[in-house]
């Protein structure tokens, strides 16, 4: 059985103990976790069974962002700045909304290869990965997205010159509109940080603007930048304007909630993730193919099969902005050390929570690692706090975190992982039925990758 919800109501009461209760509903092969669920309240609202997908890019925009501050120094908020100017550009040229909401959504999300780029580039100081890599990386991974129209080359020709200098030699006219702006915008905040120029230096910057247009710039997006470039748009681009002026750029996008483009969507938000760590390569699309496979189990419907999905697929965000050398330390983490590991759940309800149109894909994502005795954290909720899909959500966290191999563990079996979730559950730390069931569910997949939904 599923936990009811209706109207786009998911209910929920929590519980003193560690088992999860729930009223029947009928027509479900009802599992015996969900089936002891007492509903008496609600936890979670949403009027439409809907997602904000404008919502969703600009939480992967300041993850991004992150990442890029943390691996190459990037100052703040510089996939916002090229997202700015590529829509104050592309209205310039004529682009319809469309147009510039694809534009804008890749300009956001130029850099998505970024970790999977630095992680093939450790240790090949002397081996230097083709820079090329990091763009083809990107546009495949955007071509995961269901963008409204055609965005072949956008971020594959994103570090393309005019003069054909960049990675793929490309000379102005052999690479897209989009690509155009997006490199110029990349090129002139990456070596101007325009958050730090004042109305005084903009003569200055025009003149510069001019003087690559035919040689970093091509011509159609050089003069697009120059007729935009003023006052009232430098101003713009500061970091305490920034964020409201990047949602004024990216035109609303509502997807259904049982859209199935939502799962490749899922797929691309766990991929980006994954790659921070060569120790977590699966971690966050198997938790996301886990937890659709007991959604299925518990009867749920699509619709709220893609929201536990996405929730899933979301959990682990805010590790982008967790260093590398924690994340794969090989001994036993330092008091420091743990507090910095402890951060990334704030990190992900930072992010999640700052976006208002991803309803109760917040709360899962977020409560990843709280525990029934109020012992997790970051928030030390407990039973009482914790709905179905939070305590669901914890124990496939916790079944696949001990399952895979770590620098401090080696992979284990099924049997392996569910002594341990099993002790973690006559302590009263986990749900006692949810990993009752899991035990049944994931047995199958004992020593395997799970496979991704097929919808």
């Amino acid at each position: 059985m599923r936990p009811c919800s209706r109207a786009g109501r998911v209910l929920h009461q929590g519980c003193a103990g560690g088992t999860a209760k729930s009223a029947l509903t009928p027509g479900h092969n009802h599992s015996s976790s969900i089936a002891q669920w007492q509903i008496t309240g609600y936890l979670y609202y949403t009027d439409s069974m809907i997602i904000q997908m404008d919502a969703l890019i600009r939480v992967l925009a300041q993850a991004l962002d992150m990442v890029e501050i943390a691996y190459i120094g990037v100052n703040t908020n510089h996939g916002k700045r090229v997202a700015v100017l590529c829509a104050a550009m592309g209205q310039r040229l004529g682009m319809g909304e469309d147009e510039l909401s694809d534009l804008v959504c890749c300009a956001l999300l130029h850099d998505n290869a970024l970790t999977e780029f630095t992680l093939l580039q450790r240790g090949r100081e002397e081996d230097a990965v083709y820079l090329g890599t990091h763009c083809e990386i990107g546009q495949q991974n955007a071509e995961r997205l269901p963008f409204k129209g055609n965005i072949a080359g956008f971020i594959r020709y994103h570090h393309e010159r005019a003069d054909g200098q960049g990675p793929f030699l490309l000379p102005e006219g052999r690479y897209p509109l989009g690509a155009e702006l997006i490199a110029t915008a990349d090129m002139f905040d990456a070596n101007l940080h325009l958050q730090r120029i004042t109305p005084q230096g903009l003569p200055a910057l025009r003149q510069d603007i001019a003087d690559d247009i035919h040689r970093r710039f091509t011509g159609r997006a050089g003069n697009a930048l120059l007729a935009v470039l003023n006052e009232e748009l430098l101003e713009s681009l500061k970091d305490e304007r920034i964020v409201e002026t990047v949602n004024r750029s990216l035109p609303a996008w509502n997807m259904a909630m049982e859209d199935p483009a939502l799962v490749s969507i899922g797929e691309f938000i766990a991929h980006i993730i994954d790659y921070k760590s060569s120790f977590t390569r699966m971690h966050t699309q198997q938790i996301a193919n886990r937890i659709w496979i007991m959604a299925g189990h518990y009867g749920y419907d699509l619709t709220q099969k893609i929201q536990l999905y996405l929730a899933a697929a979301l959990h682990d965000i805010g590790k982008l902005a967790v260093p590398s050398e924690v994340l794969e330390k090989p001994g036993k983490l330092n008091d420091e050390e743990f507090k910095i590991i402890q951060s990334h759940v704030v990190q992900t309800r930072a992010l999640l929570s700052a976006e208002k149109g991803l309803g109760p894909i917040t709360e899962w994502a977020s409560n990843h690692h709280e525990k029934l005795d109020g012992s997790g954290y970051p928030l030390g909720k407990t039973a009482a706090d914790l709905d179905f899909n939070s305590r669901l959500m914890a124990c496939i966290d916790i079944y696949q975190a001990v399952s895979e191999e770590r620098p401090y563990h080696p992979r284990r079996s099924h049997a392996e992982a569910m002594t341990i979730l099993n002790s973690m559950a006559e302590k009263g730390v986990i749900d006692t039925a949810i990993v009752k069931d899991m035990d049944e569910v994931m047995e199958p997949w004992s020593g395997k990758e799970v496979e991704g939904p097929k919808v």
